[in-house]
């Protein structure tokens, strides 16, 4: 049972570590256009060659 003394703690820890990463990449538009990331890569207009 004492174990649960660590875990707790380190589960809560790793929580708001995760809460705080979703918070940050909201904060710098991660999310901005899913749809159109989505419309993007159906579309063939682009080549894999770069352009000189």
């Amino acid at each position: 049972m004492e174990v649960l003394a660590f875990l707790i703690p380190i589960a809560l820890f790793l929580g708001g570590l995760g809460l705080a990463a979703f918070f940050w990449a909201l904060k710098h538009r991660q999310y901005e256009d899913p749809e159109g990331d989505s419309r993007r890569i159906l579309n063939d207009d682009w080549d894999d060659q770069p352009r000189p």
